[in-house]
């Protein structure tokens, strides 16, 4: 075993090759996310169809058209089967990923097993940016699944945490963990609280209906005088509750002499009777005063953010929620987004873990020894 070890200390890291083979592994990790973008959110299986298939035509991509980065190059960002345009988010996946890997491979030359652990990480957190800022959803998958590798890094790596030992591993990520998603959890119930409800009253009766998705990749819409306001931005639990005042309401074509309804995630409340959605073929009315439920963020954000707390420990929790949050700032004022409108912060917690991994740990220590020097001790 020892001779093992030494033979391992003696290999060089950093060698050309195995710099370059990082970067190459990371585009055709990059490629297999790709697919788990696509795929998770609409419910699909990341196994089955084995094979990438172009989203437009359906046509399958065989494996020499399937190249990372080379691919789209070639092909112009088109498909070779139908033209149709493939977005550019597939080569940045693919671009993005192995710079990621490339950057790791490199940050840390004297551990090449934290390295790998940090490549991992990187990988879940480019499938969690792009699906929230796709579709403003987390899957929970990939948080569970990241959850489970900061466990079994902290048993098998240990020093990233500070940790002495694996069961001291374990319990630093296990705190983190609970660090991570009670503190995060902690804002969504404060927001709630403080945020919960969004007035809109008019001077005049409005326009309101529900639409149904025209596809799988939309879905359910509360439709407020001309404006769009998806199922998933409104309810997140039993108790959310939407609630209309004004007038001419229309069942199923057939008006409803109230002056208010209430709309739940999966039922109307109208004359004292409950209607399931689902069992609906139309729904509108006019509106003078709405009453619309919101969170200051979704469960998501929650989870990953336990996550991260198990990946990286807890003391990485504060630092990373800050620099989040300052990312997220940048990214509103850069993007010109007004009061009220939703930013996804997946992206802005996966910037703040990747600070951490930097520069968190000289700002923890920079912080106690000028704690340390203040106090005189």
């Amino acid at each position: 075993m020892s001779e093992f070890l030494d033979t391992l200390h003696a290999v060089n890291w950093q060698h050309p090759i195995l710099v370059v083979s990082a970067f190459v592994l990371g585009a055709c990790i990059g490629s297999f996310l790709n697919v788990a973008i696509y795929r998770l959110p609409r419910g699909l299986s990341v196994n089955k169809p084995k094979r990438s298939f172009c989203p437009i035509c359906s046509k399958e991509i065989p494996s020499y058209r399937n190249i990372p980065l080379f691919t789209w190059l070639w092909q112009r960002g088109k498909c070779a089967e139908c033209e149709c345009k493939i977005p550019f988010r597939y080569f940045a996946v693919e671009l993005l990923t192995a710079c990621l890997f490339l950057l790791m491979w490199i940050a840390f030359p004297l551990s090449p097993g934290l390295a790998l652990f940090y490549m991992l990480l990187m990988a879940l957190l480019v499938v969690v940016v792009f699906v929230d800022a796709e579709l403003m959803v987390i899957p929970l998958q990939v948080t569970w699944l990241g959850t489970a590798l900061g466990l079994a890094a902290a048993v098998l790596v240990q020093h990233h945490l500070r940790a002495e030992g694996w069961l001291d591993g374990l319990i630093a990520a296990a705190k983190g963990f609970v660090a991570g998603f009670g503190g995060l959890w902690s804002v969504v119930l404060l927001g709630k609280f403080l945020f919960g409800k969004k007035k809109v009253e008019f001077d005049r009766l409005v326009d309101w209906e529900l639409r149904e998705p025209k596809s799988d990749e939309e879905e359910l819409c509360f439709v407020l005088d001309g404006e769009d306001n998806p199922w998933s931005d409104l309810f997140y639990r039993e108790s959310d509750h939407l609630m209309i005042e004004g007038g001419a309401f229309l069942v199923d074509g057939k008006k409803a002499d109230v002056k208010s309804l209430t709309i739940r995630g999966d039922r109307i409340e109208v004359q004292g009777k409950t209607m399931m959605i689902e069992d609906l073929k139309s729904l509108r009315g006019k509106a003078r005063r709405v009453v619309i439920p919101r969170e200051a963020m979704g469960m998501g954000d929650v989870y990953l953010m336990g996550m991260l707390g198990a990946c990286l420990g807890w003391q990485s929790v504060l630092f990373t929620v800050f620099a989040a949050c300052l990312f997220s700032i940048v990214l509103a004022i850069l993007g010109r987004m007004g009061f009220g409108q939703r930013l996804p912060f997946g992206p802005s917690l996966a910037f703040g873990g990747i600070c951490w991994i930097f520069w968190g740990w000289q700002v923890w220590d920079w912080y106690f020894s000028f704690i340390r020097i203040d106090q005189g001790i």
